[in-house]
């Protein structure tokens, strides 16, 4: 499900659904981006953050690395080092994939933060 169609749907802005993306380090080390859905990632600032460079996943190791395709990924439950974009914390809660296409899950963005134990970071262009 596309992020404009999860707002029309579910009547709110596009900046209350969150993109959960998988990168890939340079070192092969896969890591997630967690951004508003009104947002793009900047690749460059993550890199700088990580110390290497990242490059976006591929569907299929998308899929290989989570157990998920992609817009169904949901951002929580993989055990990964997660970045979250400062600007998710403007928003007491947030709506992400849920684990299928037709499937989305809201949460408290203060909850999101601890299960995935979030490193907060500027990541947006």
């Amino acid at each position: 499900m596309t992020v404009e169609a999860a707002a029309k749907q579910l009547g709110v802005s596009p900046e209350k659904i969150i993109k959960t993306l998988v990168v890939i380090s340079e070192r092969s080390e896969p890591f997630i981006a967690i951004v508003p859905g009104d947002r793009k990632l900047d690749l460059g600032k993550l890199s700088v953050i990580i110390g290497s460079r990242v490059r976006m996943a591929k569907a299929r190791e998308v899929e290989k690395i989570t157990g998920y395709s992609v817009g169904a990924l949901p951002p929580v439950g993989h055990g990964i080092t997660t970045y979250v974009d400062r600007s998710v914390l403007r928003h007491e809660r947030v709506v992400g994939g849920g684990g299928s296409t037709h499937t989305l899950v809201e949460l408290e963005t203060k909850d999101l933060i601890k299960l995935v134990n979030a490193v907060i970071s500027d990541i947006t262009e």
